[in-house]
């Protein structure tokens, strides 16, 4: 009698490869081999003619001994027990899974967008994704900085949903939601998250001194998101703009973090005296004064005033 000369395999197949089952039989003699799909019951081949409709399915060898059937183009509703039988009485047969993978694809309609908040929010980026097996999702920053979340703090966390309460401005940037299920490649998608929050301001030198015909700069460092106005005027409010005698520079460090910088050339006295750098956003304002001396009155001003000043801007209402 017909006997099977080693087992079918299960086989694995990428989605949108083909895959090939191997079914070797011998001493067949007048017998007749067949494939079917245990789940429908159908019959997909018998001997070397092809039954199924799916044009997908064939067979890729049967010379008497291999009988070989082929899925080409593998797709989700391939995966299943195969049985390769022989029609002796009792029927002869054995089964093979076929399991087909899927990689990983961000489902974009149910993940979170570029995400906006206030300071001191709550805040819950999410992050869908299929494929089979179901993947997995890390979050990770994309400078590589620590996720802080309340007293955790790690590289990266693991979960669709990346909850974050009472955000500051530490978290602003781009986080990145990998997702991976061990069929490459692992895919991944860029949310960026801003956090708003009213101007603060920071005097390294509150007062400067100097001697007529140098040149000396002005420096005042500001946090605030959305990126603020800022300007400089003079201590009796006349704004500043640049010329010959002024320029002003604003050196963006990162999202929220910024020094301006007044710069007076070829100095006389007349432009000794007082210089105020005004920030503004739409959460609020705030401003500071610097003072510029001649070298002659650091013994009257020196201790009077701290070196560094911080001031804090007033929130506008929502």
């Amino acid at each position: 009698l017909p006997r099977f000369a080693e087992p079918v395999n299960n086989v694995t197949v990428v989605a949108g490869r083909d895959v090939t089952m191997q079914c070797v039989v011998d001493n067949l003699q007048k017998f007749k081999v067949a494939w079917v799909r245990v789940d429908t019951h159908s019959i997909l081949t018998i001997h070397n003619k092809v039954i199924t409709r799916n044009y997908r399915i064939g067979l890729a060898q049967a010379d008497g001994r291999n009988w070989d059937l082929k899925i080409s183009n593998a797709a989700e509703n391939d995966r299943g027990f195969y049985m390769c039988q022989i029609n002796t009485d009792p029927m002869r047969y054995q089964e093979a899974y076929v399991e087909v993978v899927v990689p990983p694809d961000i489902i974009d309609g149910e993940s979170s967008t570029d995400t906006v908040v206030r300071e001191g929010s709550n805040v819950s980026l999410t992050c869908a994704a299929s494929g089979h097996p179901q993947p997995h999702i890390l979050w990770r920053r994309e400078d590589g900085a620590s996720i802080a979340r309340g007293k955790l703090k790690a590289n990266s966390f693991e979960g669709e949903v990346l909850g974050l309460a009472r955000v500051s401005r530490l978290h602003i940037g781009a986080y990145l939601c990998i997702a991976s299920n061990g069929v490459p490649p692992s895919v991944s998608k860029r949310i960026v998250l801003n956090v708003q929050f009213a101007p603060v301001l920071w005097i390294p030198n509150q007062l400067e001194g100097t001697v007529v015909g140098q040149q000396v700069s002005l420096v005042c460092q500001i946090e605030a998101f959305p990126i603020p106005i800022v300007y400089w005027t003079t201590e009796s409010g006349e704004i500043i703009i640049d010329n010959s005698r002024f320029s002003m520079k604003v050196s963006l460090e990162n999202e929220y973090k910024m020094t301006m910088t007044l710069t007076i050339r070829n100095l006389s006295a007349e432009f000794f005296g007082g210089y105020r750098c005004i920030v503004r956003n739409s959460l609020g304002e705030t401003d500071g004064m610097i003072r510029l001396y001649g070298e002659w009155e650091r013994q009257l001003e020196k201790g009077r005033i701290p070196s560094a000043t911080l001031f804090v801007g007033s929130t506008t209402a929502e």
